[in-house]
């Protein structure tokens, strides 16, 4: 994700922190939007899609840590950085256990917040490939026969064709077909590129799709 892409979604009751973050990421060609309160920002959950959130770990009504458990709780996955101030370190550390990227002490160093802004959204970026990634292969693997199937588990488990084979009770013959087609399928460039693959969609927690022997 390009930083000129992203949102950043600052959370601070203080309308002078909020303005100042504001204006310090739009200096950096980073696009903000500003929110009062947790419940706000809750509010205009539906449009948050990518970017980070940094939000005050201390805030009237719902504090940040509240917000980091609603968060969770619903499943958002977009990156949190919390800014506590010096006696608050414990409820950083706390915020990093639910799931915060990263925090910074008031007062902190303008460069950091941005460093700090980049590696969050860099990470995001890094997720949305990798979904986007596994979607793509998920939909490969629909594709795919039971006895195909059996033959990528195992493949991923290092077996050999012939051993394929004796487990399955076909020919190596016919694995090396299901094998061809699997690559096909697959769009796989070599059978370490199909591995990747059927490791990233986590195929051997699957489990067998159909019984030994039956086509």
């Amino acid at each position: 994700m390009m930083l000129s892409d992203a949102t950043v979604h600052v959370i601070d009751d203080d309308e002078a922190a909020r303005q100042s973050l504001a204006f310090l990421l739009g200096a950096a060609k980073i696009s903000a939007k500003t929110y009062e309160s947790a419940t706000a920002f809750l509010n205009g959950l539906a449009e948050v899609k990518s970017g980070c959130i940094i939000t005050d770990v201390r805030m009237p009504g719902m504090s940040g840590i509240e917000l980091l458990h609603k968060l969770k709780q619903l499943g958002v996955t977009v990156p949190v950085i919390v800014v506590t101030g010096h006696a608050d370190v414990p409820l950083a550390v706390e915020a990093m256990k639910i799931g915060a990227v990263d925090f910074l002490e008031k007062p902190f160093d303008d460069e950091a917040l941005l460093q700090a802004v980049r590696s969050a959204c860099n990470q995001q970026s890094s997720k949305d490939k990798h979904r986007a990634e596994r979607a793509e292969i998920d939909s490969r693997l629909a594709t795919l026969s039971n006895r195909e199937r059996e033959v990528l588990q195992g493949l991923v488990r290092g077996l050999a064709n012939k051993q394929i084979a004796f487990d399955l009770g076909i020919s190596p013959r016919t694995v090396e077909i299901y094998r061809a087609n699997l690559m096909t399928k697959m769009q796989a460039s070599s059978l370490s590129d199909l591995v990747r693959m059927a490791l990233i969609a986590e195929i051997l927690d699957a489990g067998q799709t159909s019984t030994p022997g039956a086509y």
